[in-house]
C-alpha cells in the first residue's frame, strides 16, 4: 500500500537532512528557487500564463529585427530582474555554504541572486551555467560589459521610452529578463553596438539553441564527482543542460535529492524527491540541521 503524500514527504525531507548533514553537497538550481523572489520560471506553477517563446540564439544572431524586439523587451524585463532579491531559499542556501556543507553551487538561474544572498565560502563557489543577465558580451570582440551600463546607453538612444513602459503594467518577465511586450510596441526601440568595435551585443546568457563553453560543462561533471551527493533545487530538469548532471550522478553512485514544486525528468534517478515549496523547505533544512549541532 502507498503511503499517504505527507508520510512521503515527510521520509524524503530526513533523507534530505541526512544527505546535507554529511557534507560534500553540490547543489543545482533552477528557475524554481527565484519565483518567491518574483521571477516567474518557464514550466512551473508561475510559467503556466505566458504565451510568448523564448529568445533562441538561431534567431538572435540571424535577425535584427529579432535582436530589437529581444532588447526592446528586455529594457524592461532587466528593471524587473535587477530589483529582485534573494528569497529564503536562497538565504538557506547561503547558509548551508557558511556551514561548509557544500562543494559547490551551480545554478541554471541568470539572475545573480546566489551571490546577493551572501558570500559563498570554502569550495562552494557559484557557477553559473547559463550565464548571467548582469554582463554582457560582443559577439565580434568578445568584450564583456556590466549591463547597467548599456541600460545606460539605452536609455540615451530611447527618449521616452521609460514613460511608456510605465504603461505597460501587464508585461510579464522572464527567467531569461526578456519580458511580454507586442511587436508593435518594441519596433520603434533603438538598439546599440558595442562601444569597442560596433559589433552585436548580447546578454552573457546561453539562449535556447545554444550550448553551455564545454569548459565549463566538464567542470560541473568535475564537481559532481568530487561531491558525495547532488541536491537539486527548483529545476524542472526539462533541459539537457542540468539534467545530464543528475544522469551523471547516478552513474558514478552518487545520491540525488530533488526538490521542486511539480515533477521533474530527473525523479526516476533520484534517491528521493520533495514537491514541495523551496522557500519553506530550505529554511526547515537548515533549523533541522542547526538542532543537530
Amino acid at each position: 500500500m502507498t503511503p499517504p503524500a505527507e508520510a512521503r514527504t515527510a521520509g524524503s525531507f530526513g533523507v534530505l537532512v541526512d544527505a546535507v548533514a554529511s557534507g560534500g553537497v553540490l547543489v543545482l538550481s533552477g528557475a524554481g528557487l527565484s519565483t518567491e523572489s518574483g521571477i516567474p520560471d518557464y514550466r512551473g506553477p508561475t510559467g503556466l500564463a505566458r504565451r510568448a517563446q523564448p529568445m533562441t540564439y538561431q534567431a538572435f544572431t540571424g535577425s535584427a529585427a529579432a535582436r530589437r524586439r529581444y532588447w526592446a523587451r528586455s529594457y524592461l524585463g532587466w528593471r524587473h530582474i535587477a530589483r529582485a532579491v534573494p528569497n529564503d531559499g536562497h538565504r538557506a542556501v547561503a547558509a548551508l555554504s557558511r556551514r561548509g556543507l557544500l562543494t559547490g553551487i551551480i545554478t541554471q538561474n541568470v539572475d545573480g541572486l546566489h551571490q546577493a544572498a551572501g558570500p559563498v565560502v570554502g569550495g562552494a563557489g557559484v557557477t553559473e551555467l547559463h550565464g548571467s543577465l548582469h554582463r554582457v558580451i560582443c559577439l565580434s570582440c568578445g568584450r564583456r560589459t556590466a549591463r547597467t551600463g548599456l541600460d545606460r546607453r539605452l536609455a540615451a538612444a530611447n527618449p521616452g521610452w521609460d514613460a511608456k513602459l510605465a504603461l505597460l503594467v501587464s508585461a510579464v518577465s522572464r527567467p531569461d529578463g526578456d519580458a511580454d511586450l507586442d511587436d508593435e510596441a518594441a519596433g520603434s526601440f533603438q538598439v546599440v553596438d558595442c562601444s569597442a568595435c560596433h559589433g552585436v551585443l548580447k546578454p552573457d546568457v546561453v539562449f535556447f539553441g545554444e550550448n553551455v563553453p564545454r569548459p565549463r560543462a566538464e567542470a560541473c561533471y568535475a564537481m559532481v564527482e568530487r561531491s558525495r551527493a547532488l541536491v537539486v533545487l527548483g529545476s524542472s530538469l526539462t533541459v539537457m543542460s542540468g539534467f545530464r548532471y543528475v544522469r551523471h550522478a547516478a552513474r558514478v553512485r552518487r545520491p540525488v535529492v530533488i526538490v521542486n514544486q511539480g515533477a521533474t525528468r530527473g525523479d526516476d534517478y533520484a534517491t528521493a524527491t520533495l514537491d514541495a515549496p523551496l522557500g519553506r523547505t530550505l529554511t526547515e533544512l537548515v533549523a533541522s540541521l542547526a538542532e543537530r549541532g
